[in-house]
């Protein structure tokens, strides 16, 4: 991460998970201010990016990036997440006048891709985005990737402090809430690959869990 965005502040959020996690980034922090590692007491996926979101409120920061800690997002892509914001500030940018608000980085626009998944996950993620597509209208084709790049004041806009989903459905919750508010998203593509060690947190039920809070989204 470092060698991709070297003025980046990163911010490792631990779910209190037995591998180690808290304590090698706290190995890492002691040797670079840039770095730190939140504990939290909770946990869940949504949870732990919401709390994030807060972090980056709090610290005044103009850009938040989210991406998974396991190395299924890979910090090379990251710059790609952050250029089109820069680009918009450009007085001779073409896209001066977008203001992009969010950028996704897809697995589903051309140029993305997935690797090492198995059938059974591939299905089940089309199954959840075309799903979200169709029942919240969103302009993107992949809602449920974790890997985004935010505009900060975007987040404050969307209210991103009262997000409720604890799971995988908080991913498509904050695009809604910001689809609302009139936010402008947009994405670039991105390499997935599927983790080494450990074991993914979607299963069948958190699928459906996530549809299902899709539709109350939809209703509100």
């Amino acid at each position: 991460m470092r060698e991709a965005v070297p003025a980046a502040d990163i911010l490792v959020i631990d779910d209190q998970s037995e591998d180690g996690t808290a304590e090698i980034v706290s190995q890492i922090a002691s040797n670079d201010a840039q770095v730190s590692v939140d504990v939290r007491q909770g946990r869940g996926l949504g949870g732990a990016i919401r709390y994030a979101m807060i972090a980056a409120m709090k610290g005044q920061y103009d850009l938040f990036v989210n991406m998974d800690g396991d190395l299924s997002h890979s910090p090379a892509d990251v710059p790609s997440l952050i250029q089109p914001f820069r680009a918009s500030r450009e007085p001779s940018s073409e896209m001066n006048m977008a203001k992009p608000d969010v950028i996704v980085g897809s697995r589903y626009t051309p140029g993305g891709k997935i690797v090492g998944w198995p059938l059974h996950r591939r299905l089940m993620s089309r199954l959840v985005n075309r799903f979200a597509t169709l029942c919240l209208r969103l302009p993107v084709k992949d809602c449920s990737g974790s890997m985004r790049c935010y505009r900060v004041q975007a987040l404050r806009d969307a209210e991103a402090a009262d997000l409720r989903a604890n799971g995988y459905s908080v991913l498509e919750e904050i695009l809604v809430a910001m689809h609302r508010r009139g936010a402008s998203m947009t994405e670039v593509p991105i390499v997935f690959t599927d983790r080494t060690h450990g074991e993914s947190k979607l299963t069948l039920r958190e699928a459906v869990r996530s549809m299902l809070h899709m539709v109350k989204l939809a209703t509100r």
